[in-house]
């Protein structure tokens, strides 16, 4: 699931075998694939709701891991459990949505949790096994690149495996919209974001997995910023900037 994939309900084994059909029209696919359960919050549901899904995907032939997206404060010892008893099939990787460690930002963006909560999910997931990836975002309103920076920071300290980091994005019909017309705040630059995640790379473990040093806005809702939508564009530079600048993951980390 997710904004990228069809929208249509049909049973797991038939999503799955859907967009496999629809993706390798286009693209060289490969056969091993991740079933990635990613819109919202994935662990709102009860574990005797979530199971019976989450083991069809498991047990479709091309799938070869699980992938949950969620939040730090879902999951109670019931998901937990169902989480355990689908590693036992196939590797199960968690993501949790930080976006922040500042507790000033979280209460802007009604995160509704605090820090220490992500903190123990994070030893509570890697104690049984699971691999971890986090979620931030770059850019948010109030927040400088020390900021920034100590959010990520963080994140590899406290052992997650992965992490996604994303630009904030402000769309069409949201309290964030109505903030930034009437400029309360201003999005990055592509210069300042290629800035501010060149230092992020730089100071992440060499071994950490980058996700995602981009993200997509909708089109049809994206107000800021516009140059993010020419995401080839935005990697190339990124690409180009590493190169010129003599840049590495891990290269400044202590």
């Amino acid at each position: 699931s997710g904004d990228f994939a069809s929208r249509w309900c049909g049973s797991v084994t038939e999503q799955i075998n859907g967009e496999i059909a629809r993706l390798s029209k286009t693209k060289k696919i490969g056969d091993s694939f991740i079933a990635y359960f990613q819109s919202f919050t994935t662990t709102y549901a009860p574990a005797e709701k979530l199971q019976p899904l989450f083991q069809e995907a498991l047990h479709h032939p091309d799938i070869v891991m699980l992938a949950i997206a969620t939040r730090p404060d879902c999951l109670p010892k019931g998901i937990m459990q169902l989480l355990r008893d689908c590693q036992k099939i196939k590797p199960v990787c968690v993501e949790l949505g930080l976006q922040t460690i500042h507790a000033k930002t979280a209460q802007y963006i009604r995160r509704g949790y605090d820090l220490p909560i992500y903190d123990t999910a994070v030893e509570h997931l890697k104690f049984y096994g699971f691999q971890v990836v986090t979620h931030i975002i770059a850019g948010l309103p109030g927040e400088t690149k020390e900021d920034f920076l100590a959010t990520v920071n963080h994140v590899a300290n406290v052992g997650s495996d992965g992490i996604k980091l994303q630009l904030l994005h402000v769309l069409k019909g949201t309290d964030l919209a109505d903030e930034y017309k009437s400029k309360k705040f201003s999005t990055l630059t592509e210069d300042e974001y290629l800035d501010w995640l060149t230092t992020a790379l730089a100071i992440l473990p060499p071994e950490m997995v980058i996700h995602r040093v981009t993200g997509d806005g909708p089109k049809d809702l994206l107000i800021a910023p516009l140059w993010s939508l020419n995401k080839k564009q935005v990697l190339g530079n990124l690409y180009h900037k590493l190169k010129v600048e003599n840049i590495w993951q891990g290269k400044f980390r202590r």
